[in-house]
């Protein structure tokens, strides 16, 4: 296989990694969905919530704005960056209008890395 073809390949390979990995970076200050288990009831939510502080791409702390709008502190709090993952307690999400941004970042970067 010549030089170039196989430098496609890698590079098209790489791309079909990207997309099923895509993910929003949590920075603090960012304002995400908190859905909070309550045995015996399920999930309640959602509520805003800002982070607080980032322990990794999947793991924050909140300051969660209750339905009053009182604030609240949630530690070691799973961010799931995708809607298939399985929920074992409290957890929180990205809005879907910041998903749908980062799409569109997404989408824009391709084009320009295509050129």
């Amino acid at each position: 296989m010549p030089r170039s073809s196989r430098k496609n390949t890698a590079r098209e390979n790489d791309a079909s990694l990207n997309e099923k990995k895509s993910m929003i970076k949590p920075t603090v200050g960012r304002v995400v969905w908190y859905y909070k288990y309550v045995e015996g009831q399920g999930f309640k939510g959602p509520l805003a919530a800002h982070i607080a502080h980032v322990h990794s791409d999947s793991m924050v702390n909140l300051m969660v704005i209750d339905e009053n709008g009182n604030p609240r502190s949630e530690t070691s709090v799973p961010l799931e960056q995708e809607e298939n993952d399985a929920h074992i307690g409290s957890y929180c999400c990205w809005m879907p209008y910041q998903k749908g941004q980062a799409q569109k970042t997404e989408e824009l970067q391709k084009q320009l890395d295509s050129k």
